[in-house]
């Protein structure tokens, strides 16, 4: 699946905690960055949620939280990139900076502290967007 210059990306966003995922949707926006195409979100609030929805695909970018209960998005992270063929880029949102061992173990491609920064947030979606994009255009 390709996208052209003015087809939607989706963001997948997974946490139990509906604010949460309401704060990184706000702080994202309908384009995090003015050169990538809108975004659109797919809400996920359990892990058997996010399975489905990887497994379907299209999904372009994976934003976890570290901190969701009963499973939190560290471990999740590691299992959708164990399991999942061509998981897409996933970002963690950790509780604290010192946490960031833990999004390395997770196999994350980025970690965001809590609570979200929205321009460092804005930030780390485009360049894993972009990069996502770029590998698409390559493999074409």
């Amino acid at each position: 699946m390709t996208h052209s210059s003015d087809e939607a990306l989706t963001v997948l966003v997974y946490s139990d905690d509906r604010n949460t995922r309401a704060q990184v949707l706000a702080a994202l926006g309908r384009r995090p960055a003015a050169d990538l195409p809108e975004v659109e979100y797919q809400e996920c609030a359990t892990t058997p949620a996010v399975l489905r929805a990887l497994e379907k695909g299209g999904v372009d970018l994976c934003v976890f939280d570290g901190e969701a209960v009963p499973a939190g998005g560290l471990g999740l992270a590691r299992q959708v990139k164990d399991e999942i063929y061509g998981c897409p880029p996933v970002l963690v949102l950790i509780g604290r900076p010192q946490d960031s061992w833990l999004a390395a173990w997770s196999r994350a491609d980025a970690a965001i502290s809590q609570p979200v920064d929205p321009v460092a947030l804005a930030e780390a979606v485009a360049t894993l967007l972009r990069a996502r994009l770029g590998a698409r255009s390559l493999a074409r």
